[in-house]
Order: C-alpha cells, then structure tokens, then sequence
C-alpha cells in the first residue's frame, strides 16, 4: 500500500507551550520524530502544522511540511487537511497518525501500525504494550485496550478505557496513540460527530468503534515516552543525548 506518516504539531500545549520546538539533543523535538518515522521504512513523511516556525525548522532539517488551519480540534483533523493538500489525485492509501510528541518512539512501532491495517480487513490499524508495572493497571492516564486475540500478538480491539480492564487474569494492554487509516476510514472518522462514549472516556478512538469500524491492534515490546510535561521533557533529553530508546 501507498503509505505517509503525517505529524500534526502546534503550538499551544497547555501543559508544554511551544514544545514542537523544544530542544533535545540539538535538535527540535519535532525533527527527532520525523527521524523516527523516517526509520520506520515508511517513505514519505510530512509534518502538518498551524504555525510557521515549526515548518521552517522542519523544512531545514530536510523534511516536508504544510500548512493547516488553526481551528482544528484534534489531530485526526489536521492531518485530514493536510492529505488532501499533498496528495489531491488521492494516490496515498494509508495514512499515519504519528504524535509530534513521540521523539523516542521506535521506528518499528511505527511500521506495527501500518503491518496491523496492512495485513486484515480492518479500518483503522494502532499499536499496544503490555503492562508490567502494577502501577499502571490503575492509572487513569494508561489507556487500555480491550481485544480478542486474532493472531500472534493481535487483537481486534472491542474497546479502549482509563479503568483496569477486562477483569480477571490475563494480561492488560496499554494503547499507544499512532493509528494507521484507510484513507476512506480517515475521511469518514472526521465527518463523524463525537460519540456519547469518546465524550465520556475522553478517547477519541471510541468515535470510530461506535460507529461499526474496526480497530486491529499489533502488540509490541515498549510505549514510546510522550512528553506533555517539563519533566517529560527533561527525560527525553536524558534518553535522546544518550542514544537509548531506539531500534
């Protein structure tokens, strides 16, 4: 399949204004990501934003990118625009969701996402980790996927939520948010209003589950560190200066 990762990246993080931009290694963070989705195989790479200064630093470090309104409200939105602005003649097949605050996701997790939608009959393709720390089972802030096996380390996801779940013994699975679209399932996602259950949960993947499209799941062996706070900051800086993290 004809594949691009797009990267939607603004500005205005409440919790890490400006992070985009954010030095790590001596580069801006959103340049580590588009490195790491280079690696991944995936030959076409773009970042999608609403602000000129991260375009021209990524356009300085040798990638593409391009302009999208500042109204959109998610990320899904962002990149829908910017797909029809790279490729109008709608060539691209699937497109990648890939976070502009991942810079130490592994090129391989990114590929898992595109290897789960490439190999099923399924919309949407995304990756999980499996849960080792107790901690983690409990927190809220770990969304976890609920699926049936479908193959080696697959899942047909059935539903994503904050809460410990399912119940009983067996593992739990901790969703990391890089989702690979049909480029059908993309433009129906983001004609759809949000649903009674995304609104509740607060995930916007459950818009896409209500509505009858189906999520396959790959499992792989570590979440990427998401930097949403000065802290998480500091600790990509920590892994990226060392060379960690990366396959």
């Amino acid at each position: 399949m004809s594949s691009i990762v797009l990267i939607p990246a603004r500005m205005a993080s409440t919790r890490l204004p400006g992070k985009p931009l954010a030095d790590i290694a001596g580069s801006p963070m959103i340049v580590h990501v588009a490195r790491r989705a280079l690696e991944s195989g995936i030959a076409r790479v773009a970042v999608a934003t609403d602000t000129a200064e991260v375009a021209d630093a990524v356009r300085a470090a040798g990638f593409e990118a391009v302009m999208t309104s500042t109204h959109h409200q998610s990320g899904s939105d962002r990149i829908f625009e910017a797909l029809g602005r790279l490729d109008p003649d709608g060539r691209i097949e699937t497109v990648v969701n890939l976070q502009g605050d991942l810079p130490t996701v592994e090129p391989a997790t990114v590929a898992a996402a595109v290897r789960a939608l490439a190999t099923s009959v399924a919309d949407i393709g995304t990756v999980a980790v499996e849960i080792t720390d107790e901690h983690e089972k409990t927190d809220p802030n770990v969304t976890k996927v609920v699926g049936s096996p479908i193959g080696q380390n697959r899942l047909r996801a059935l539903y994503f939520t904050r809460a410990t779940a399912p119940w009983g013994d067996g593992p739990l699975y901790h969703h990391v948010g890089i989702y690979a679209y049909r480029r059908a399932a993309l433009a129906r996602f983001v004609a759809l209003a949000p649903s009674p259950l995304e609104t509740r949960e607060r995930l916007e993947q459950l818009r896409a589950l209500e509505a009858g499209m189906r999520i396959d799941v790959e499992i792989v062996r570590a979440a990427p560190l998401g930097v949403d706070t000065p802290r998480d900051l500091e600790r990509a800086r920590d892994i990226l200066s060392k060379g960690q993290g990366l396959s």
